[in-house]
């Protein structure tokens, strides 16, 4: 299994395994707009694991700036994804370690992300990687 930085030529087989998340289908011309952009700022990291030349799970992150005390930026994960065929392999712990990695790498001060209430069992292997319930309340406003 190897990890590595999602590419243009990836954005079909993205596209699948983001339906397998969210239960909708991604417009793929728009899709290929947006990755463009992220890609021009620097600032979005997109990493996919592919097994035996498959994409078999991948996730998003944004490392963004801060303004307080010492202004060290901080990274939002999202988009976190391993296929329903390949899951309890490692793929996960993988893609955790060299997203981390990264943000180590531009000087991040820490990582959010927020999982859905119901999904239990990835609130678990978050845990078992060292993330932690701070018994923050997360908000969210569909626009």
């Amino acid at each position: 299994m190897t990890v590595k930085p999602i590419t243009e030529d990836d954005l079909l087989a993205l596209s699948h395994l983001y339906e397998e998340l969210m239960g909708i289908p991604t417009n793929e011309e728009r899709m290929k707009e947006v990755f463009k952009s992220a890609e021009a700022s620097g600032n979005y990291h997109i990493l996919g694991a592919f097994h035996e030349g498959e994409l078999a799970g991948s996730l998003m992150g944004i490392i963004c700036l801060d303004f307080v005390g010492t202004c060290r930026p901080f990274m939002v994960i999202e988009n976190v994804i391993v296929s329903d065929r390949i899951r309890r392999q490692g793929i996960g712990k993988k893609l955790m370690a060299e997203i981390e990695q990264i943000a180590r790498d531009k000087g991040c001060a820490y990582i959010i992300f927020v999982s859905g209430e119901k999904r239990k069992e990835a609130h678990i292997f978050y845990e078992k990687l060292g993330y932690r319930d701070e018994q923050a309340e997360g908000f969210r406003k569909h626009l």
